[in-house]
């Protein structure tokens, strides 16, 4: 099992007036949950939460989490990098991470909605 870093522990212990946050080792970082909901990731020592469409004027000024595909295309992902003064204060963190879970929230809603129902799934026989 791969250790945390010490960033990574600072990080979940600034989420603690948040509420519980797990560390789950993904890819060569770290995935962060809460009530078993993806909504932030760690790489290269650097915070990164969810941003949608509601929430994406607060975060605008922040970096994307981008990354290289196999095929070498740069992918820019729906996480941001959070700010310097989120990682020194847990109350100013528990705002930002609220605001990342809705839009993690939002996003798992979306997926429900979109599946189609079990009732259209089932083939009628007569």
């Amino acid at each position: 099992m791969l250790k945390r870093s010490e960033f990574v522990e600072h990080v979940v212990e600034t989420l603690r007036t948040f509420g519980p946050v797990e560390a789950r080792a993904m890819f060569g970082g770290w995935g962060l949950y809460h009530h078993g909901l993806f909504f932030a990731l760690v790489a290269a020592e650097t915070l990164y939460l969810k941003v949608d469409e509601q929430n994406s004027r607060k975060f605008a000024a922040l970096a994307p989490f981008v990354f290289e595909s196999k095929d070498g295309k740069k992918i820019v992902t729906s996480y941001r990098a959070a700010p310097e003064e989120a990682l020194e204060s847990p109350h100013v963190m528990s705002a930002w991470a609220r605001s990342a879970y809705g839009a993690a929230l939002r996003a798992a809603a979306k997926k429900v909605g979109n599946r189609p129902s079990v009732r259209k799934r089932r083939k009628v026989v007569l």
